[in-house]
């Protein structure tokens, strides 16, 4: 093999990889999760709207969310742990597979809110509305449930299940 040929062989391997390549650039599709996908960790959220809103799969670690409206949101799939929202507005969010530990709830309405399969250990929920959540799967300290046993009512409107049934309140 001549040098010439080794040269010319190179060339079209370096074509072949350079059309390879732009062949994956241009072929690459949006990736749709990056629309929802938010990161607020340790942001400054007390008082902010966020009602109405899809931020499934978002991330709201350790953020100061004091007061903030989350009603009628979806949050499921999200990270909320170390997360303070105190006096939130939960009321009907959807809080499914969600990581909340650790996380401050005192004096939050979670009226008709959804925590199905939520891992909420080491969460307060001192004087918190709880009418009509449902809490089916959660992990939640035996302490808490205990609390929140004392003043569970309601059905949730979406999930029909009873607060008191899902919190296996006797």
């Amino acid at each position: 093999m001549t040098i010439g040929t080794l040269i010319w062989r190179l060339l079209e391997l370096l074509g072949l990889l350079l059309l390879a390549g732009l062949w994956v650039l241009l072929d690459a599709s949006p990736v749709l999760a990056q629309d929802k996908a938010v990161n607020y960790t340790y942001a400054q959220l007390a008082n902010q709207d966020f009602s109405h809103k899809d931020l499934a799969g978002g991330v709201f670690a350790a953020a100061d969310m004091r007061g903030i409206n989350f009603e009628d949101s979806d949050l499921s799939n999200t990270i909320l742990t170390e997360g303070v929202l105190l006096g939130a507005n939960l009321k009907g969010a959807n809080l499914t597979n969600s990581l909340m530990d650790r996380v401050t709830l005192d004096f939050a309405d979670l009226t008709n809110a959804i925590f199905v399969d939520a891992i909420a250990t080491r969460t307060r929920f001192y004087d918190t509305t709880i009418t009509g959540a449902d809490f089916s799967g959660a992990v939640l300290d035996r302490y808490q449930v205990k609390l929140l046993c004392d003043r569970a009512d309601g059905v949730n409107p979406v999930t029909g299940i009873s607060t008191r049934e899902s919190l296996g309140c006797q």
